[in-house]
């Protein structure tokens, strides 16, 4: 097995030379354009030696194994563990970010722990883990070392999960979600207003990524809109981007609206009610939507998957704990035979809420 140490510098080739001599990164829509020596907003991809290249591959700011409705996902393998790892940075300035402490970072000491690829491999099939996540921060900004990972997961029958924010080229996007599984593409607002002023990005691209996979891909992807008191949970808003998910992406898409806390550079505002939570899933069920969600907040109901044909409750959860299972072995209500979209097994998995912080394995 190869246990190397990563490399300093990882090759990469999404940027181009510009005319003036400094040199554009074409991952994201920022397009950074770099000096020798600058970094992107990202931080860690920067110029050197002419090109770009990636200084957090094979580094990350630990590892852990959660729960999959963590991610979140509820259709796709239930109740199992997936391995669960970030690096540093970003390609977005969300002044609300829940993962500031990672995401925000500019210290390569936060990438202190390292794995290769087929390490981390290893480390998840000694767990049990059905799937690797790539969280915390955003793959897209170190796709080479996640499609790497991805591709071993492939070679044990593990799965490879994104948790993104989609804000992403299209060509860097098509082939990153060629190596991808699942993914949770994390919707902000439904306004480009509130993705320049508070995001430092841009409405368009988010929903063109989500377009592309609907469309164009067999990944399976979920969307979660945090929800922030007087900055995106209007009901006007919440309509418009409901109905533009039905329409758009189909009434099956699952949609999860998640509690705010106070963190970063939004400690003033206040964290996000329940009520606002059941009032958004009301919202988006009343525009056609059969799968929404309720998250951080102790709410049974909302976090239950219900049948849309019968109502029956087919996957009862309480936080992270699956308890009711009523579906068939094909994945369908064992009371009416409607086919739930996801990817399911026979039976749930057993994993719980834990959240489990690992060593990787390297012998």
């Amino acid at each position: 097995m190869n246990t190397a140490t990563p490399p300093e510098f990882y090759p990469t080739q999404y940027w181009h030379e510009l005319e003036d001599g400094r040199i554009q990164c074409d991952v994201c829509p920022r397009a950074c354009k770099l000096r020798e020596g600058q970094q992107g907003l990202c931080f860690v991809r920067a110029r050197h030696d002419n090109a770009v290249v990636l200084t957090s591959y094979g580094r990350s700011s630990g590892f852990c194994i959660d729960p999959i409705e963590k991610k979140p996902l509820n259709h796709y393998l239930p109740g199992t563990p997936v391995l669960s790892f970030g690096t540093a940075g970003c390609n977005l300035a969300c002044k609300f970010c829940q993962n500031w402490d990672m995401s925000k970072s500019r210290e390569m000491d936060t990438l202190a722990d390292q794995a290769m690829p087929e390490e981390l491999v290893k480390t998840a099939l000694a767990y049990d883990c059905r799937s690797i996540a790539f969280t915390y921060n955003d793959p897209v900004i170190f796709m080479e070392y996640a499609m790497d990972v991805a591709d071993q997961c492939h070679q044990h029958d593990l799965a490879a999960v994104a948790v993104t924010a989609g804000y992403m080229c299209a060509k860097p996007r098509e082939e990153f979600f060629r190596h991808m599984d699942a993914a949770n593409v994390d919707l902000k607002a439904f306004t480009e207003d509130f993705y320049h002023k508070t995001c430092g990005g841009s409405l368009a691209d988010v929903l063109d990524t989500l377009l592309y996979l609907k469309h164009e891909t067999s990944v399976w992807f979920e969307i979660t809109t945090l929800l922030i008191p007087g900055h995106n949970d209007s009901n006007e808003e919440l309509e418009k981007m409901s109905q533009w998910i039905a329409e758009k992406l189909g009434p099956d898409i699952p949609l999860h609206f998640s509690a705010f806390h106070p963190d970063w550079k939004m400690m003033d505002t206040p964290a996000t009610p329940p009520t606002t939570l059941t009032r958004a899933r009301e919202i988006a069920m009343k525009q056609g939507l059969h799968y929404v969600y309720t998250g951080n907040v102790h709410d049974s109901k909302g976090g239950s998957t219900w049948c849309p044909n019968c109502h029956q409750c087919l996957i009862e959860r309480d936080w992270y704990q699956l308890g009711a299972w009523n579906l068939d072995n094909h994945g369908c209500c064992n009371q009416c035979g409607t086919r739930i979209p996801g990817r399911f097994e026979s039976e749930h998995g057993h994993w719980g809420p834990r959240r489990l912080p690992v060593a990787i394995h390297r012998h």
